[in-house]
Formats: structure tokens, C-alpha cells, sequence
């Protein structure tokens, strides 16, 4: 069973914490991992783009010029995708991207996820996050007393909405519920602050 330091509020180790095997110690499967992303960035698209065909494009109700004599090719509509100002062939119409993929293959894909990071030495364990009030100055010394200055992923067993508005402010860092975490979430930050609670919380949620 996979093991890690637990860091106090005054960012000194008070102990270790065991991390379960089924999510923190799994094979990585980098495929998985591009498909569950890939299904993650399709859900997100609107899928509003539209083009305007022949017979959308506004006029063109009378023949142009004369079918004959005018040394031009023949013509019916100035609204021909072959005419300024025509419509468009096989352009792009409004469509629904998203697609489901099964919860088995997103639960081995957050496995994988989280397993990847920790053996990249990039998950961190602390004791207790939460602020007191909701100040971005707070989490901000927070971090900098972890050494944690660049993207990092908090994550946290339940709703905290003091923690989550002192975050907003702060680039590259976000704040994400057990039930809300993601395999697009955990790949784009570099580190994870993991609450000790959050791993409580993942064993029940993911392995209950």
C-alpha cells in the first residue's frame, strides 16, 4: 500500500498516511488517459457553429444575367457557392458533440490519473486545508510555506466556500470537490494537495 508524508500546518511532517491501492497504486494506462480527456473537451463544446447554405443566404430569387451571349459561365443564383457572397458547401451546422463513455473505464482512467502523479512525486498530503476566512492572502502563504508556487490542484473532501472564493484569485490554482474530480483536472495542474479527509472521502465514494 502505497505511503506519504503528511504535512502539519507549519509545513513539517506529523506522520505518514496510507493511500489505497486501487486508486493510488494501479497500472497507468496512458491510452485511457487521452480517451477519457478526449471525452472530457467534447462534452465541453457548445457545438453552436453554423454556416449559411445556398438556400439560407438571403436573395438571389432572380437569374443573375442571361443564360447566353454574355461570355460568362451560365449562372441561376447569385447565392451559388461558386458566386461572392454565396453560401457554403459542407460547412459546419449547429450539433451536439458530447458522447458517454462507460464509469468503469472513467474510474481506471482517474486511477491512472492519480497513480501517475504520485509516482511522479507530484501528490502532497497535508494534515488539514481549509482557511479561516476567505482570504486570498491566506492560501496564498499557505502554498508558498508548502513550496508550492506554480499550478497546483487542492482537493478536499466536501464543500468549503471560504477556501474556494480565497482561491478564485490565484492563477493556475483550483479548488476541486472529491465528487467533482476529473481526470482533465488532475492532468493539467502539476501538483496535489491532497486534504487527509479527501483520501477518506475518495475510498468511500470510489471503492463504497
Amino acid at each position: 500500500m502505497p505511503q506519504v508524508e503528511v504535512i502539519g500546518e507549519d509545513s513539517k511532517s506529523v506522520g505518514k498516511a496510507d493511500l489505497p491501492e486501487s486508486i493510488f497504486g494501479v497500472e497507468v494506462k496512458r491510452g485511457l488517459l487521452h480517451e477519457v480527456v478526449r471525452n472530457h473537451n467534447a462534452n465541453k463544446r457548445q457545438g453552436t457553429a453554423c454556416t449559411k447554405t445556398k438556400g439560407l443566404v438571403r436573395g438571389g430569387g432572380r437569374k443573375p444575367f442571361k443564360q447566353k451571349g454574355t461570355g460568362r459561365a451560365r449562372q441561376g443564383s447569385i447565392r451559388s457557392p461558386l458566386m461572392r457572397g454565396g453560401g457554403t458547401v459542407f460547412g459546419p451546422q449547429p450539433r451536439d458533440y458530447s458522447y458517454k463513455l462507460p464509469k468503469k473505464v472513467k474510474w481506471l482512467a482517474l486511477s491512472s490519473a492519480l497513480t501517475a502523479k504520485l509516482n511522479d512525486g507530484e501528490v502532497l498530503v497535508v494534515d488539514k486545508l481549509s482557511v479561516a476566512e476567505p482570504k486570498t492572502k491566506l492560501v496564498k502563504g499557505m502554498l508558498e510555506g508548502m513550496g508550492l508556487s506554480k499550478s497546483v490542484l487542492l482537493i478536499i473532501p466536501e464543500k468549503d466556500a471560504a477556501l474556494e472564493l480565497a482561491v478564485r484569485n490565484i492563477p493556475k490554482v483550483n479548488v476541486a470537490r472529491v465528487g467533482e474530480l476529473n481526470v482533465a483536472s488532475i492532468i493539467k495542474h502539476e501538483k496535489l494537495l491532497i486534504a487527509k479527509d479527501a483520501i477518506k472521502r475518495m475510498e468511500e465514494a470510489y471503492l463504497g
